[in-house]
């Protein structure tokens, strides 16, 4: 039979058994000898959770700080009253009512929103726009604030944030391919410390993290061994 695996793949099997699971240390440590695409690789930690997806109740986000920054480059919109506050503490678009018009009318050119309490009292009528593209301000995840300094310099420094979907999978940026090992492995322990506490309450089954995988955006995953995460 033909092999049906890309040239890439069968590349990185020559590193290491893909079929195996491996210290988070040794994983990291597989991934950065994988070959490399053109460009400078996301690298993403992928969880798969024993929670209920469609409970809200189990409902799993929250946001952490990456030691190491995430390498990419955040636009921030602020919503607020005060635009020359925010645009001089970093933020790349602000203001309130002509922000949402543009948003209205079809722009999004921004990765994170932030909205002071004041401002969300008319921004939520851009729910429906904003949170199905998870753009939307939230107390949970620290974008709604009136330390707005304090809130674009969090973003700016590679805060991420985490959310599950409806499978009760999660998905975070934790660096680039360009970092070394060291940093990814400084993000990784701390990405998956936030989400090991972020168990939710009403949680009573025996297993909350069930599998998590380390790859970039062209490589295969690395499966990371169960001692890594068994004590959440």
């Amino acid at each position: 039979m033909p092999n049906k695996h890309s040239k890439r793949y069968n590349n990185a099997v020559k590193v290491a058994d893909l079929t195996k699971d491996y210290p988070l240390k040794e994983a990291v440590e597989i991934l950065s000898k994988f070959p490399k695409a053109k460009f400078d690789e996301t690298v993403e930690l992928s969880f798969r959770l024993g929670v209920d997806g469609t409970s809200g109740e189990q409902n799993v986000r929250g946001t952490t700080p990456l030691p190491n920054g995430s390498g990419k480059k955040i636009r921030v919109l602020v919503f607020t009253d005060d635009t020359a506050k925010a645009l001089a503490a970093g933020a790349d678009h602000a203001g309130l009512a002509d922000m949402m018009a543009k948003i209205n009318a079809g722009w999004l050119d921004f990765d994170v929103a932030i909205a002071t309490t004041e401002a969300m009292k008319t921004v939520r009528t851009l729910a429906r726009v904003l949170g199905p593209k998870g753009l939307m301000p939230n107390p949970k995840s620290g974008t709604v604030t009136d330390d707005i300094v304090a809130g674009i310099k969090a973003v700016k420094a590679g805060r991420v944030e985490f959310k599950m979907d409806k499978t009760a999978n999660i998905g975070v940026g934790v660096g680039k391919r360009s970092f070394t090992p060291a940093q990814i492995l400084e993000n990784v322990t701390v990405v998956l410390e936030a989400v090991g506490k972020s168990k939710p309450a009403s949680f009573k089954g025996s297993q909350y993290i069930k599998g998590v995988t380390i790859s970039s955006s062209m490589s295969p995953a690395v499966k990371v061994a169960s001692t890594e995460f068994s004590k959440f």
